[in-house]
């Protein structure tokens, strides 16, 4: 399916989960690993604010992408966000959603808001 790049410039995005390993197979604990570069991938939860709507995300991101300093709450970027559709059957179900990549998580600034007042 085809992958979509999200323009993140116009909205507010914080940290609403720690980064954490991404489970491969929760039966055995396999951490899932960048099919490139084979990479361990890190999984993080965010709330994407824009337009004054939100939505919660999962993004997954490398785990060299990951900063050191990002805190719970506060507001990140997510350089090279990209979005990709998925669908698969489980159990005889059919289960669709979109999963979100990003190249890094880092640190950013709340928008200032006298600006966005104005």
């Amino acid at each position: 399916m085809r992958t979509i790049r999200v323009e993140t410039s116009a909205a507010t995005i914080l940290l609403t989960e720690a980064p954490e390993p991404k489970v491969r197979d929760r039966q055995t604990g396999e951490i899932a690993k960048d099919a490139k570069t084979g990479e361990a991938l890190m999984t993080i939860g965010v709330v994407y604010i824009e337009d004054g709507e939100s939505s919660l995300m999962k993004v997954t991101v490398p785990e060299s992408g990951v900063a050191e300093e990002l805190a719970l709450g506060a507001p990140v970027s997510l350089p090279g966000l990209l979005a990709r559709p998925w669908e698969s059957v489980f159990n005889g179900q059919q289960r669709h959603g979109i999963a979100y990549r990003a190249a890094a998580v880092t640190p950013a600034a709340f928008p200032n808001s006298a600006q966005a007042a104005a």
